[in-house]
């Protein structure tokens, strides 16, 4: 009777090691010494070299022409801006809190979704919306006024990279429809897409103040490293291999794992002060999260 099961468990078992692999992401980038928009751009040029050999490896196919590299751009401008924002997000208020924050893209794709594409809002969302806002001003009254608005900027980053990251994952949606279906595979659409998201951070490198690629110290290139290989390589890989065979309820259960395990590792990692009522926010935003993405689509 298990027999008939066990791919899906398998199934499950790689989106649950793909989420807590995602999770380690913002540590990460609090453990290198180096500035948000370096971090981002070591992350995605490790990733996309990784994904690019693993590519070669399974002889993937990875030139098709100029245009066919539209769609991947797009992607990569729309993910460079969300890790642009989303690593200073962590600077200013955690990996715990932004980790959260960047999952409220579940509501961002859902609006955008009704505006552009003109599709149906369900009553999950409706609900799961003010529940979210409800939890978030939970977790940061208490800081609200705090750290010379450290945390009101913090909060706008984080929000900011759950809206670029739903541009993104519309954008990917869009190319995948039946009149711009893309002919990368995904092992090597995610290459163009790191390579090309790290030259524009690389760009961004050169032009922000005081900002250079220099990697000061052996943390620093640990850490850099281990972004690439499980932000962008493990935890990417394992997602997707899992999610096609799960239940999209389930899976989005799943993945809830990577925001409450980032909440996790913050305070046990970096002691971060954490009140009973900041709980409660968290549970109820991550709550809302899974309200919101667990909606039937038709």
């Amino acid at each position: 009777m298990a027999l008939p099961n066990s791919p899906s468990l398998s199934a499950l078992g790689y989106i649950i090691f793909g989420a807590a692999m995602v999770s380690f992401t913002s540590v990460l980038v609090e453990l290198a010494h180096v500035g948000p928009t370096v971090s981002a751009f070591y992350r995605m040029l490790f990733g996309g070299v990784i994904l690019l050999g693993i590519s070669l490896i399974r002889k993937e196919r990875l030139w098709y022409g100029v245009k066919s590299l539209a769609i991947p751009l797009i992607c990569a401008f729309l993910f460079s801006l969300d890790l642009f924002f989303w690593h200073r997000s962590i600077l200013f208020v955690g990996p715990g809190l932004a980790t959260i924050l960047g999952n409220m893209q579940v509501f961002f794709v859902a609006l955008l979704a009704v505006w552009l594409l003109k599709e149906h809002i369900g009553w999950r969302l409706m609900v799961a919306i003010p529940f979210a806002v409800v939890g978030l001003f939970l977790i940061v009254r208490t800081g609200w006024g705090e750290q010379g608005g450290a945390v009101k900027l913090g909060v706008l980053y984080g929000l900011l990279t759950a809206l670029c990251y739903a541009l993104y994952i519309l954008t990917l949606r869009r190319s995948q429809s039946e009149e711009q279906k893309l002919r990368y595979s995904l092992f090597a659409n995610m290459t163009w897409i790191c390579l090309l998201a790290s030259v524009f951070l690389g760009i961004t490198v050169l032009i922000e103040p005081g900002a250079h690629f220099n990697i000061p110290d052996l943390q620093t290139w640990g850490a850099l490293l281990a972004l690439g290989i499980m932000g962008q390589v493990l935890g990417w890989v394992f997602i997707s291999k899992g999610l096609p065979k799960v239940n999209a309820s389930v899976a989005g259960l799943a993945l809830l794992l990577q925001p409450a395990l980032a909440f996790m590792w913050d305070i046990l990692i970096f002691d971060r002060p954490t009140t009973a009522l900041e709980y409660v926010g968290a549970a109820i935003v991550l709550g809302a999260i899974y309200l919101g993405s667990s909606q039937k689509k038709k």
